[in-house]
């Protein structure tokens, strides 16, 4: 990869003219994140039951222009630097030493948070018209992969192209083999939570170790922006031998007395793909009766969130249902990961077989009484109807942030979020976590 990337450097240096392109629109940002969690994990038996920990991230994004032609290149990269400033083997997320990263940093063989960690990922690309092809580090944000972060990126390793040629349509579809967890700096191949279980599925009461990943995400689809009112998306995603996914949204908003009335429609098709209808070690979590608690995947997830904003107000309510005898799925290390849907919390998803969730926002923005950058937001969830061996269980949340975005002067950009979570579930344990993100962002060139 290193390689390429030198080769596309070094045809750009010997022909200026051609390169004019390259140079002239290439720009890089630092950006600087200061992120501490307290997390108070009340019960179950899951270890630690308390972690504390604080670091120092700092992510720099280089992006070059393209070469000009007819078939433009370039080369993109970033680099990602994480520094511990507190942690410890009692308060690190994943004290053992089988587990290679935690919640922040990377965990070293002693079960302790690492000193600190590094990654590089380059990216080459080309450009025809208005589509794009990317080869080597990527960062989705699609409905059915969506790369997270936390004091700094899940990033994954693969091939896209996206096409804007058509007014209006953005066109997407690619290929991932790898992806690089937030808290580690190894590459490793993709999975679902069913096949990390640490139970066997024809008797929950006997413990096992399962680790099973693939090394092929493919997905494509699209989104169309049919007017300024209404956006339309559909994807497909094949996580091979784990499972198929399609998945439908809408989004419509409309002026609806002195504000506005925003619908936000999603729904997940998910089935068994390859190994995952016969290999328990493919198997997803769910609720298959007679005491199984992994299978095959067999879920359809249907949601929708109606937002009223009104001044500097707005409230919104939804309702989310998970069908079949599995969870809904998306690509999950298990080491921390964000999903699409609309119940995605601090600590949990509401994404369980036969759960049934609904939900309330409110955000108030504080430029209305002279405080422009500051906003409050609170979000509730309930969830009930989760299908067990034991009989249905629930679940719910409660999430409070508190952040203000500096607006002028020499920190413009400087943002704080003060987070606080709390989780209350039947099915693991409870936790209540503070978070403190800071981050700044410098432009460089």
């Amino acid at each position: 990869m290193k390689k390429y990337a030198l080769g596309v450097l070094g045809v750009c240096m010997a022909h200026g003219s051609y390169a004019a392109g390259f140079v002239d629109d290439s720009h890089a940002t630092l950006l600087l994140r200061n992120f501490y969690s307290n997390a108070d994990n009340r019960d179950g038996a899951a270890n630690p039951n308390y972690t504390q920990e604080w670091g120092q991230g700092f992510v720099l994004n280089y992006t070059s222009g393209f070469t000009q032609g007819p078939v433009g290149f370039g080369v993109d990269a970033v680099g990602m630097f994480g520094l511990r400033l507190d942690s410890g083997k009692g308060r690190h997320y994943n004290p053992t030493s089988t587990a290679s990263n935690g919640n922040i940093f990377p965990t070293d063989s002693d079960g302790r948070a690492v000193d600190d960690f590094a990654s590089l990922g380059p990216t080459l690309k080309a450009r025809i018209g208005k589509t794009e092809f990317r080869y080597g580090t990527l960062q989705p944000q699609l409905p059915v992969l969506f790369a997270s972060d936390r004091l700094v990126f899940q990033t994954f390793n693969g091939f896209q192209v996206e096409s804007k040629d058509i007014d209006n349509l953005t066109l997407t579809a690619g290929r991932i083999d790898h992806v690089k967890e937030r808290g580690s700096t190894d590459w490793e191949g993709l999975s679902i939570a069913g096949s990390n279980a640490t139970v066997d599925p024809l008797n929950p009461t006997v413990n096992t170790t399962r680790s099973t990943h693939v090394n092929e995400f493919l997905y494509a689809g699209g989104k169309y922006k049919v007017n300024a009112d209404l956006l339309l998306q559909y994807y497909y995603a094949n996580l091979q031998d784990f499972y198929k996914q399609h998945f439908l949204g809408a989004v419509y908003g409309f002026n609806l007395g002195p504000g506005r009335l925003t619908t936000d429609v999603r729904y997940y098709n998910n089935s068994s793909d390859g190994a995952n209808s016969h290999d328990p070690d493919y198997y997803s979590t769910g609720y298959y009766g007679n005491g199984r608690t992994r299978g095959e995947v067999d879920s359809r997830l249907s949601s929708v969130l109606f937002t009223y904003a009104l001044g500097a107000h707005s409230l919104s309510a939804g309702y989310q249902q998970v069908n079949g005898d599995s969870d809904a799925v998306w690509v999950n290390e298990g080491a921390g990961t964000t999903s699409y849907f609309i119940t995605e919390t601090m600590s949990g998803k509401f994404q369980r077989a036969g759960e049934r969730s609904w939900q309330l926002r409110y955000l108030y923005d504080f430029a209305s009484v002279g405080v422009p950058g500051l906003t409050f937001k609170t979000n509730y969830y309930n969830g009930d109807h989760i299908k067990t061996a034991t009989g249905d269980k629930k679940e719910w949340a409660r999430d409070m942030t508190l952040a203000y975005v500096v607006q002028s002067g020499p920190a413009k950009g400087l943002s704080t979020a003060l987070r606080y979570g709390i989780f209350r579930t039947d099915m693991q344990r409870d936790t209540d976590e503070y978070r403190v993100i800071i981050d700044y962002p410098i432009n460089l060139f």
